[in-house]
């Protein structure tokens, strides 16, 4: 495998990436020779498997360091910068910023049961899209980014579609690209280049939580050209892309990663 970012001193942060998306475009960066720091938010009774999970990104070589603490929260990112900086020591740089966080709110907006409130909203929104710009400007003030820097975040076709349960989280999406099309305008003459990756539909945890996610399963396998799913490792090949030099001229855009399901 050819280790691209090998004896570059880049960094990926990655925040969310102890599962799903996150983890899997960890492991694909790693392989070529990015080093990885993972910021997650995950319960005490999965934290061995986790880190039996992290082991094979220690593996290929690449320093590695990872902090299970809420990255949302402005006391523990500032106190996580000072972190990176001390691990990125005098010459590394943030090549890649990925944002995996899923944290939203699956209420219904009707019904018997509990119902989205205005709090509701603004914490999945907060959480699931106007974290990536405030961790892009906690980077960038603490010159941490790379001269040629990528902000990559995850979105998905509710952005544009209407799901049960998803109101929250499909406002968020839309804020999410929203923001990244004004990072990649505000952000360019710094360097910054900021995508965002609209996977098909995947069977991670956070997608499991859906509920009704059979329903989407079935409709994605009907309509995809290639009569499968996405996988994880098929979006985090297109993660490492997009960190590549040779990508330097894509940013703005919301790039459709799901075999052509979104044809249909």
């Amino acid at each position: 495998m050819v280790k691209d970012f090998r004896n570059t001193d880049y960094w990926a942060v990655i925040l969310g990436g102890s599962s799903g998306l996150g983890y899997a475009s960890a492991k694909k960066l790693a392989n070529h020779g990015m080093n990885i720091i993972i910021i997650h938010r995950d319960r005490r009774s999965e934290i061995e498997d986790i880190e039996d999970a992290f082991e094979s990104i220690r593996k290929t070589g690449v320093e590695f360091r990872s902090f299970n603490t809420d990255a949302i929260q402005k006391e523990n990112r500032n106190e996580l910068v000072l972190n990176i900086k001390k691990s990125l020591g005098k010459h590394g740089k943030v090549r890649t910023l990925l944002h995996s966080i899923a944290k939203g709110n699956l209420k219904p907006m009707l019904g018997e049961e509990q119902t989205l409130s205005n709090i509701d909203f603004q914490l999945t929104i907060d959480a699931m899209a106007l974290s990536l710009y405030d961790w892009t400007q906690e980077l960038y003030k603490n010159d941490l980014f790379a001269k040629d820097a990528r902000v990559i975040a995850f979105t998905s076709e509710g952005n544009k579609k209407a799901w049960k349960n998803y109101a929250a989280v499909s406002a968020a999406k839309v804020t999410l690209e929203s923001l990244t099309r004004g990072i990649a305008l505000e952000f360019a003459e710094k360097g910054i280049r900021a995508n965002c990756i609209q996977a098909g539909i995947t069977v991670t945890r956070s997608f499991q939580m859906i509920p009704g996610n059979q329903t989407l399963r079935e409709h994605a396998l009907k309509h995809n050209p290639f009569k499968r799913l996405t996988v994880p490792d098929d979006v985090a090949n297109v993660v490492y892309l997009l960190s590549k030099d040779e990508a330097s001229w894509i940013t703005g855009s919301i790039i459709p990663v799901n075999g052509g399901e979104h044809l249909m």
